[in-house]
């Protein structure tokens, strides 16, 4: 059933994070009802930038379409909030207000909610009301100048940094903290989740090496950004890679050896001046098999060091395999609901569902058949 069984979450339908977070919470068993814009005639609704019926982040969720701009539709969405323990949206700071489902109206009929916020910005400060997107937010927290090579310009890291772990997590983490002070005070409270805030979060390791004078701001120059021969990956023979990483001595001294490396120079592992040239060498060694060849001289072992796999890769690995890290729903590979439990294991994920009216939604979360034949006349679902 999942650990967050019998929560309710109200998810105003966005792009980006939110969703992410959204769908989190579902795979961990809570009941999340997204409620989506009705849109004007013609257009699609702002969810879906995907294909709906592969965009995996709207897995798992019941769906209602309102039109919020019809009092009727604004009124349906203020009693789904009244019923929920938590809301979570991804717009713009000030437009849930503009709409009539601010954080005030929100607390003030359902005391005890939860009231996420997830922006890029944060609902503060002067950037809060500009546009922007993952690789913005990135950049302000130091994050991104600190990917890349020597010399090179910053790498963008996907959207993992910024939209996923400073944004999504961030989120969930908030939410499900407040969740559990309003258990005990009684009140609910709102959780603003800025993805610039999470980003520089997530930098914490590396400010700590930066203030104990380990850390330089030169890319690539690090232990942690490739800077290191032994932390960094290494084109093989056939042309795919492996990464490597025995930070500790005795994992560095079983790499060596597997690699069938005797050359002494290389027992200078934290001279930081030999690391270029020593990264020029191990590279010419390594790029003498291929990548599966290393894995079966390696893989397993302590000497730290995987395939780097693709995505078609990634799900066949006898590893992932073996805890089913990748399943399929509706025909789609996907990553699976995480982390595991010993006793409330979720439900296995359901397809996304887009465009629905909603209304055996609005049926189980209370309202009456005349008031859902009353939204249909009035044109709001």
């Amino acid at each position: 059933m999942g650990p967050l069984h019998g929560i309710k979450v109200v998810e105003f339908a966005a792009l980006g994070p939110c969703p992410m977070a959204a769908m989190i919470l579902a795979d961990l068993g809570a009941e999340v009802v997204r409620i989506e814009r009705k849109p004007a005639p013609g257009a699609k609704p702002a969810s879906d930038l995907f294909d709906p019926k592969i965009d995996i982040l709207n897995r798992s969720r019941r769906v209602v379409t309102l039109d919020l701009k019809k009092p009727e539709g604004l009124a349906a969405a203020r009693e789904l909030v009244s019923k929920a323990d938590i809301l979570v949206e991804g717009y713009r700071p000030g437009v849930m207000e503009r709409l009539g489902v601010g954080p005030d109206e929100s607390l003030n009929a359902n005391p005890r909610l939860v009231y996420g916020r997830m922006t890029g910005w944060g609902q503060t400060g002067p950037l809060a009301s500009t546009a922007g997107h993952d690789i913005n937010y990135l950049s302000l927290s130091g994050a991104l100048h600190a990917i890349g090579e020597p010399g090179g310009k910053p790498v963008v890291p996907l959207n993992l940094v910024a939209d996923c772990g400073g944004g999504a997590m961030l989120l969930v983490v908030g939410v499900l903290a407040a969740l559990t002070e309003a258990r005990t005070s009684g009140k609910g409270q709102v959780v603003d989740a800025a993805m610039t805030d999470g980003s520089a979060l997530l930098m914490t390791m590396m400010y700590t090496l930066k203030a104990m004078g380990q850390w330089g701001q030169t890319r690539g120059s690090n232990l942690l950004d490739g800077g290191a021969h032994f932390y960094d990956t290494y084109r093989c023979a056939d042309g795919k890679y492996i990464s490597i990483g025995p930070i500790e001595p005795q994992f560095y001294a079983l790499f060596l050896q597997k690699a069938g490396i005797t050359d002494p120079d290389f027992s200078q592992q934290w001279d930081r001046a030999r690391w270029p040239e020593l990264k020029t060498r191990l590279a010419a060694h390594l790029a003498t098999r291929t990548r599966d060849e290393w894995c079966v001289l390696m893989e397993g072992s302590d000497a730290c060091v995987a395939p780097v796999l693709d995505m078609d890769e990634a799900p066949e690995h006898p590893h992932n395999r073996a805890r089913g890290t990748f399943i399929e729903v509706g025909g789609v590979i996907q990553p699976a609901p995480a982390p595991r439990f010993s006793r409330s294991t979720p439900a296995t994920p359901r397809p996304p569902k887009h465009g629905a009216t909603g209304e055996d939604v609005l049926a189980d979360w209370g309202f009456t058949p005349d008031a859902i034949d009353g939204l249909r006349r009035a044109g709001a679902i």
